[in-house]
């Protein structure tokens, strides 16, 4: 039984490490939907490649996508805009082109809910290690290059580099499952300050997505689904106890 676990639990150690370093960035720039529409859009290209291609080129469809999102994002950063509603558009785009395009799909909705969150106890030694080289160099690239950009440039390389990233996550792992692994962590995270903040991120995060994996097994239930309840849950639950009630106007 333990050697049914060892493959999704790298990977989910992997995807905690990786996403929470983006969530705890994504929080400081206040634009907390970003990582959702890329990885919707990175959904809509997976969507397009089964609903027109059968599959074929799925992890260029998926990047080409996403890379679009992270564009269209980095150039609305600099722009006099309301950024969070014009993120949003950006979900909704993503989230309706999936259906339109799956419509007429015979196996649509199998592949609909794959996209928002996948069974990774199914994933394979090598999409462990695909992905796993594909985030080292990600990380190697945010260690050398990104603290020596500046300006556009470096938020461009952020939302690509980030695109990239999702783009492996939402086929692994599914959108909601990507954006709870972002957010939630690096969310329970900002709310002490006892702790580093990415290490905290990092514990928190395996915390509850080994042990979603494990009761999911346990009781039959989707492991995804169960990996972004119980994330969820505890995150709203601590950040409620950890909160001060706001002054009066």
């Amino acid at each position: 039984m333990i050697d049914i676990f060892l493959v999704p639990m790298a990977l989910l150690v992997i995807l905690v490490m990786i996403h929470a370093w983006f969530g705890i960035r994504i929080l400081e720039r206040g634009i907390i939907f970003t990582d959702l529409a890329i990885g919707q859009l990175a959904a809509l290209g997976a969507a397009v490649s089964y609903g027109f291609f059968h599959g074929e080129n799925l992890y260029l469809w998926t990047l080409s996508f996403s890379l679009m999102g992270a564009l269209a994002i980095a150039y609305g950063a600099h722009r006099k805009i309301h950024l969070e509603a014009y993120i949003g558009l950006l979900y909704v785009l993503g989230a309706s082109g999936i259906m339109m395009v799956l419509a007429q799909s015979a196996e649509g909705m199998e592949h609909f809910k794959s996209l928002l969150a996948n069974d990774i106890l199914f994933t394979s030694p090598e999409d462990l290690y695909k992905s796993s080289a594909i985030y080292a160099v990600i990380a190697l690239v945010l260690y050398a290059v990104y603290p020596r950009t500046a300006g556009f440039f470096k938020e461009l390389l952020f939302f690509c580099l980030l695109a990239v990233t999702v783009t492996s996550s939402v086929q692994l792992a599914g959108v909601f499952v990507v954006f709870t692994l972002l957010i939630a962590p690096a969310m329970v995270a900002s709310m002490q300050s006892r702790f580093r903040a990415l290490w905290t991120a990092f514990v928190y995060g395996w915390f509850f997505s080994i042990t979603a994996v494990a009761i999911g097994f346990y009781y039959d239930l989707p492991t995804g689904y169960s990996i972004v309840f119980l994330g969820a849950l505890l995150s709203l639950i601590f950040v409620l106890a950890k909160s001060s009630k706001k002054e009066s106007e």
